[in-house]
């Protein structure tokens, strides 16, 4: 097998060749169709979060065809179409595992932080921690839809039921769930880096009904806000464009230090919400509305050897949508 390995954080990643790998008790060996390239992605190459397990093979966004499935899998086999998301693996047993809240796990394990990931040419992956996928399921436009569109859908649902909806940084998650909320009929205002005019045309196309810079103020007040940009500043911002009794979520995994803000703008009942990873339940539930609704992403696919300039792109938003590596 070929991968694109992370040797230490703060550098760029090496192709390397590495001994074909085996699937253990309960777990598949895919051939990898396609990764998509996330910004946690980032995180863990950029040393952002704390103790990657090195050297690591990032990628979470992962769609690929079972090669070979180890002892105890049931319900799976050689040539399924399947989908690997950021959660991995959890201890089954702790006191969140045993409630059913295993994003929460004490315990747990990570595609492409603490386990290796899709940026490669195969991955073993534990069988219980992936979705299968329709067998006509198009592996590049499918491949955000593992984290952009899972941690986007989780977000969503803990935004509440609120008609309008604000979303800030309006990149890989915004644009799937922009998707959804018009089809659940609620009203998109979308937020990007100010005088990002590309990227507020782009949110229109997708049914945004208002699109501006993030230090502008919606026209009208908002039920909810998602934060999808790892930015601490639009916290406060968002709690000013919320109605009385509104939520903000921060949907991301890493975020710079929010600035401290006046009590006023939490004030009147407002709530700040984060989501932390997701579980099984949110991936068969939104997969199988994403196939409902036939949702589309926008891509912009690299060979796999060209993981680092997709990297750089995503860093300096060259593209709309999501990213995707290709072995």
């Amino acid at each position: 097998m070929h991968a694109m390995v992370l040797k230490r954080p703060g550098t760029t990643l090496e192709w390397t060749e590495l001994e074909d790998r085996q699937p253990g008790p309960d777990e598949i060996r895919l051939r990898v169709l396609a990764c998509g390239v996330c910004r946690t992605d980032l995180h863990v190459i950029d040393g952002e979060l704390p103790e990657p397990r090195l050297p690591i093979i990032p990628g979470h966004e992962i769609v690929g065809t079972i090669d070979q499935v180890g002892p105890g899998v049931d319900g799976l086999r050689v040539g399924d179409r399947i989908g690997v998301p950021w959660l991995g693996k959890t201890c089954g047993a702790c006191s969140y595992c045993v409630r059913g809240e295993e994003n929460l796990c004490d315990r747990p394990l990570f595609t492409g932080y603490t386990r290796d990931g899709g940026f490669a040419t195969q991955v073993v992956a534990d069988a219980r921690y992936a979705f299968r996928l329709g067998a006509a399921a198009d592996p590049v436009a499918s491949a955000p839809l593992l984290c952009a569109g899972l941690i986007g859908w989780r977000s969503l649902m803990i935004a509440g039921e609120g008609k309008r909806l604000g979303l800030y940084g309006f990149g890989a998650a915004a644009h799937i769930i922009a998707q959804v909320a018009r089809h659940q009929g609620r009203t998109v205002f979308a937020f990007t880096q100010p005088g990002d005019e590309a990227t507020q045309r782009f949110a229109r196309r997708l049914g945004a009904s208002w699109a501006g810079g993030s230090d502008e103020r919606p026209p009208e007040a908002l039920d909810a806000a998602i934060i999808y940009a790892p930015v601490g500043v639009l916290v406060p911002a968002a709690l000013r464009a919320v109605r009385k009794g509104g939520r903000v979520v921060c949907a991301g995994i890493h975020m710079s230090d929010i600035p401290s803000f006046p009590y006023r703008l939490l004030w009147e009942e407002r709530q700040l919400l984060s989501v932390a990873n997701l579980t099984r339940k949110d991936g068969i539930d939104f997969l199988q509305l994403a196939s409902e609704m036939n949702i589309v992403t926008e891509t912009t696919p690299y060979r796999l050897d060209r993981a680092n300039e997709a990297l750089n792109d995503l860093r300096a938003g060259r593209f709309d949508g999501a990213a995707v590596l290709v072995p």
